[in-house]
């Protein structure tokens, strides 16, 4: 058994670094804020109204929480009443954005992908895991790509031992 060679992990000494964007998930606790329950007969905002509940609101809690302020019921709502509500929401929440669940997960990575830093990546050959059990929206996927490519020797997506390769940099 002493002629046999030894086991080599190709996959460890590739250099290749493994970018898992599961590790880096944006953490905070996520809260809708409806309007649906301000409605007038679900179909209109009466200004008076808004204006009364936003004042006698407890707006401490969403403290340093992620917070996307939108309406589930089919009513037309002036922009003014978002940004009346992101008003107050400002001073607690971490985060404020317009929209749904899903659409606040959009807008939480596109400023995470937007503050990322790509420089500990630059000339690396780099492979953006692929399995997550956290809902990482397609849109950080993709922004993440756009970000990395100006920095990275060659980018692939998957797991180390099985990767499908996106861009390689032109030798030169």
């Amino acid at each position: 058994m002493s002629d046999e060679n030894p086991i080599i992990n190709k996959v460890a000494s590739s250099g290749i670094i493994t970018l898992d964007l599961e590790e880096l998930y944006p953490q905070g606790e996520r809260v809708v804020f409806d309007l649906k329950p301000l409605l007038w007969q679900e179909i209109a905002l009466k200004e008076d109204d808004l204006r009364a509940f936003v004042k006698a609101h407890d707006w401490a809690q969403y403290k340093d929480k992620l917070v996307a302020v939108h309406c589930s019921a089919d009513a037309i709502i002036p922009t003014w009443a978002y940004m009346l509500v992101a008003t107050h929401l400002q001073p607690h929440a971490a985060f404020i954005t317009q929209g749904d669940a899903e659409q606040l997960e959009r807008a939480v990575f596109t400023r995470f992908v937007q503050r990322f830093d790509t420089a500990p990546y630059r000339g690396a050959r780099v492979v953006v895991k692929g399995c997550s059990r956290l809902p990482v929206p397609l849109n950080a996927y993709v922004e993440l790509s756009a970000k990395l490519l100006p920095e990275v020797k060659s980018l692939m997506f998957g797991e180390p031992c099985s990767t499908v390769p996106l861009y390689k940099a032109p030798k030169g």
